[in-house]
């Protein structure tokens, strides 16, 4: 029989009874984020431009239920909807992770205004907005709750031929520290996720590519490209009891690379 404080421990990392919203959810690093929350408990809105299908699955598999809330998240149409529809569903959401975002690439010489307004829109303005809505339905209700915006290896460095992606990954950054200063005394934790190098669909041509695989490996400790369950664990403690004091942080899951 475990210890009094081992189960403590074990208690703080459930979601039982909590309501999740996760953008960008059929898919990669949103859906394992997604399927770990339903395995300690969370009931989770999966939301974006297409069906989810496999993530419905296993979370059905968990035991827990889903919900999926189509929207188009490069303009603010969709942010209360999403709340709204999320709420009638499977009740009032405890839990944002805001995992979806775009990238484009180009010389910053040519890069055109399209391409920054469509990166800036989805990966830092529409956040932000969700993020407000589901605050405001957290602080009418009294209710204390978990944001988690994911952020980038971007938010630190600078990279190439990605000027509006770093600069929207750094504005997110940024702001997850201003709601955090702001947030925090009405019992909202807001905090980042920082990934790595992750085997995704986005990252399929770099690893292809067998001059880049073989930098990008050289410089992560781990040796390896992270997998999208490794997000798992970093989503539940973001999301649980268990970071209750933690404000404003963001934490690296990548491998060793900003350590490097």
């Amino acid at each position: 029989m475990p210890a009094q404080g081992d189960c403590m421990a074990i208690d703080l990392f459930r979601l039982d009874g909590k309501v999740a919203v996760v953008t960008g959810a059929n898919t990669g690093l949103g859906q394992a984020m997604a399927v770990a929350l339903a395995n300690a408990g969370a009931d989770v809105a999966l939301v974006g431009r297409s069906a989810p299908t496999e993530t419905e699955k296993r979370i059905s598999e968990a035991g827990t239920r889903s919900c999926t809330v189509f929207a188009d998240l490069s303009t603010t149409e969709p942010v209360e909807r999403i709340v709204a529809e999320t709420r009638e569903a499977l009740g009032p959401p405890d839990i944002l992770v805001n995992n979806a975002g775009i990238i484009r690439r180009a010389d910053a010489l040519d890069f055109s205004e399209d391409d920054w307004d469509a990166v800036l829109a989805t990966n830092l303005k529409v956040p932000f907005f969700l993020a407000q809505a589901v605050a405001r339905d957290l602080v009418d209700s009294a209710r204390r709750g978990k944001i988690i915006n994911v952020a980038s290896l971007l938010s630190f460095q600078g990279g190439i031929r990605v000027a509006s992606y770093t600069s929207s990954k750094s504005g997110l950054a940024g702001l997850t520290r201003l709601l955090a200063n702001e947030w925090a005394g009405r019992g909202i934790n807001v905090n980042g996720i920082v990934p790595g190098y992750f085997a995704t669909n986005n990252t399929e041509a770099l690893r292809n590519d067998a001059e880049r695989n073989r930098d990008i490996l050289a410089r992560i400790p781990a040796g390896r490209w992270g997998d999208p369950g490794d997000l798992g664990g970093a989503a539940v403690y973001l999301a649980s009891a268990a970071s209750d004091y933690v404000h404003g942080a963001l934490l690296p899951v990548d491998g060793g690379w900003l350590a490097r």
